[in-house]
């Protein structure tokens, strides 16, 4: 599989191409500690054609609650260089300090904490209101990776900034992931599983596997170690058991030449609501352990549509 990077001037905002509903612009950023044990993203989500954009953070972890914003009813920014959004409680900024090399993110909000992740999947879920805000820089530390077949990106990155959640200051440095893209996504047809893991001695692997229909699934991915090592796959492949609260088990996914088994260590789930149709976006820090021993930590998503 040939590898493709994203141009620089791919970073921008994108005008859309058509007038269908959910055409939309995508913006994930995501980050996990070296212990797996704390974690959270960020995506912001313009849907023009709405006149609506879509806001998530949170911060998961072990032996803590959940904190999430989550807003489907934000204002798409009216300036097309600007992803700045406001709504009831929330301020956030995202910035492309220098394109395909470094971002930069700013939230200040109340989110809602729940014990427990499912509440997440609740019309009105219910929690403790709680501040939560972060000053934080997704830095490029390995080849960016755009899709062939869809306009879309991924690229590695190191963490790091300050995280304030209640009373609580967090000074990270983490590994993740961010990616960037723009078109029609109906999250209501096709069900994927996403994975993104980084190991110890930096080497970044990336999958994505989109069931299209009962005859072909698309997949896509890397594995790299910095910028000179670099290999394209095209046979992710995930295993894993749905259970009835909309989260998952036992997980494993493999390629041709390596393999992993996942815990997960903690979930972030969102509810996505069109009319009468649904889907569990079940996202979760995780952490994976490779066939050769080695371990990884990361982020990993199913998205379910009921």
């Amino acid at each position: 599989m040939d590898w493709s990077t994203p141009e620089a001037s791919e970073e921008r905002r994108h005008e859309p191409a058509s007038d269908e509903r959910w055409w939309g612009e995508s913006w994930y950023f995501d980050f996990a500690d070296r212990s797996g044990r704390l974690g959270g993203y960020v995506r912001i989500g313009l849907y023009p054609n709405q006149g609506v954009a879509w806001y998530w953070a949170c911060l998961a972890g072990v032996d803590r609650p959940l904190v999430a914003v989550i807003d489907h009813t934000v204002s798409v920014p009216a300036a097309t260089t600007s992803l700045e959004v406001r709504g009831s409680g929330l301020w956030a900024d995202h910035h492309c300090e220098e394109p395909l090399d470094r971002w930069s993110l700013a939230l200040e909000a109340f989110g809602l904490a729940v014990d427990d992740p499912r509440e997440l999947y609740a019309e009105e879920p219910r929690g403790e209101r709680m501040p939560f805000g972060f000053e934080l820089e997704w830095e490029t530390v390995a080849r960016p990776f755009r899709y062939t077949v869809t306009d879309r990106y991924e690229v590695p990155c190191r963490v790091h900034g300050e995280i304030l959640v209640g009373d609580e200051r967090i000074e990270l440095d983490a590994v993740g992931q961010r990616d960037h893209s723009w078109g029609v996504r109906d999250w209501w047809i096709f069900s994927w599983v996403w994975s993104a893991f980084h190991a110890p001695d930096g080497t970044e692997i990336f999958g994505n596997s989109v069931a299209i229909d009962p005859d072909f699934t698309f997949r896509t991915g890397f594995v790299q170690q910095g910028r000179s090592s670099a290999v394209a796959l095209e046979d992710f492949t995930p295993r894993f058991v749905s259970r009835p609260d909309g989260l998952v088990d036992d997980i494993r996914w493999s390629t041709a030449d390596i393999g992993a088994d996942v815990e997960m260590v903690a979930w972030a789930p969102v509810l996505l609501v069109d009319g009468d149709r649904r889907s569990r976006f079940a996202r979760g820090l995780a952490r994976a352990r490779l066939d050769d021993g080695r371990a990884a930590v990361g982020w990993m998503e199913f998205n379910q549509p009921t």
